[in-house]
């Protein structure tokens, strides 16, 4: 089991997105919002991810395709 801090920023149409819900059923992952603000056009989240190595490693790739600013505050996920 790993535990990642990941920051998303959405813009727009990204902000009414069910991201949280697709990382918990698509991949399997508990997450825990840390902090977040969000309006109407512009969405801010520190999120933590915990599950399985792979698994975490497949949701961050993932997120990283869907057009949100994705910074993972881990640098060097594994081994």
């Amino acid at each position: 089991m790993v535990s990642i801090d990941v920051n998303l920023t959405a813009r727009d149409q990204q902000v009414g997105e069910p991201w949280i819900c697709r990382l918990c059923k698509d991949f399997d992952l508990r997450v825990t919002i840390l902090k977040a603000n969000v309006d109407t056009d512009f969405g801010y989240m520190l999120i933590n991810i915990t599950g399985e190595l792979e698994e975490a490693q497949r949701a961050i790739s993932w997120l990283m395709t869907t057009g949100l600013h994705v910074d993972s505050e881990q640098r060097a996920v594994g081994a």
